[in-house]
């Protein structure tokens, strides 16, 4: 009986002890399987996060980011201030060809001899400020195709004797820095070339009897003479010319986005609508 009894009580401590062994497998199972289900979720977050992520590099590579333009709002009605925006033909193109690209885009105001040094250092993407495609230029950016034809035109006193261009020998001529009135005036001979910031300082001089005619862009010439009494513009253009974007040196990308945008521009008589809006045909 005391055997028995021995017996049994093995047999049941045996049993509690493999019921033991058994629940200790099954917690351990559980618990590498909740670790796994926890590393497969952390996996698919991270895989998740990277998709949003890539699609979000994707996003900004096709609409291209933003693109900076600098110009000198000085020059109605090609750009100008209206309260806190620049506006004006050079604005609004600038605004139709990012948005032909894709991309936001952000106008810098500054002094027109620092476009193309803003250009050249990386400040800036590209400049469209009236500014004529000539061989001197030429050598410091690239221009895209033209958008525009201008002419550079003299402004005198209604009662000036200076009739055309070529009575402008040693008289005092007012220019705007770095235009191409600046640059065509100096090959004038004799000629006493006085430089302003802003086109409105060199008619204001002029105005004052401090110089004797300004050369100057004929579309703010216009502008220039309606807002002051007493002025004229000579009926014989001093240049003919046409205006073009400026981008850095050897940037074909750009350079050729730019282009097709201008392109589709002319073609589908958007740039006309917003050089007529402007600009009133005489």
């Amino acid at each position: 009986m005391k055997k028995n009894v021995i017996v049994l009580a093995a047999a049941v401590c045996m049993a509690a002890a493999l019921t033991a062994c058994g629940s200790s497998k099954s917690t351990t199972e559980t618990t590498t399987a909740a670790a796994e289900t926890t590393t497969a979720t952390a996996d698919t977050t991270a895989a998740d996060a990277a998709d949003t992520s890539a699609a979000a590099d994707e996003k900004t590579e096709s609409t291209g980011g933003k693109i900076v333009m600098v110009t000198n709002a000085e020059f109605p009605p090609y750009e100008y201030h209206e309260n806190d925006t620049i506006v004006g033909i050079d604005a609004d193109i600038a605004r139709a060809v990012a948005e032909q690209m894709g991309v936001e885009l952000e106008i810098q105001d500054m002094a027109f001899d620092s476009l193309i040094p803003a250009i050249q250092s990386g400040k800036a993407d590209f400049a469209a400020a009236g500014m004529t495609v000539d061989e001197d230029r030429l050598k410091n950016v690239d221009f895209t195709d033209t958008y525009a034809q201008a002419a550079q035109v003299i402004i005198v006193k209604k009662d000036s004797p200076i009739a055309s261009p070529d009575e402008l020998t040693g008289k005092k001529i007012g220019v705007q820095t770095g235009t191409t009135g600046d640059i065509y005036a100096s090959d004038i001979e004799n000629a006493e070339v006085q430089r302003f910031n802003k086109g409105m300082e060199a008619v204001m001089a002029l105005n004052q009897g401090k110089i004797d005619a300004v050369i100057i862009d004929r579309e703010p010439a216009k502008v220039f003479v309606k807002e002051n009494e007493g002025l004229k513009i000579l009926d014989e253009a001093f240049t003919e010319e046409e205006y073009a974007i400026a981008v850095k040196k050897g940037n074909t990308e750009l350079l050729e986005k730019m282009n097709a945008a201008i392109k589709e521009l002319k073609e589908s008589g958007e740039l006309q609508k917003i050089v007529d809006k402007y600009i009133t045909a005489e």
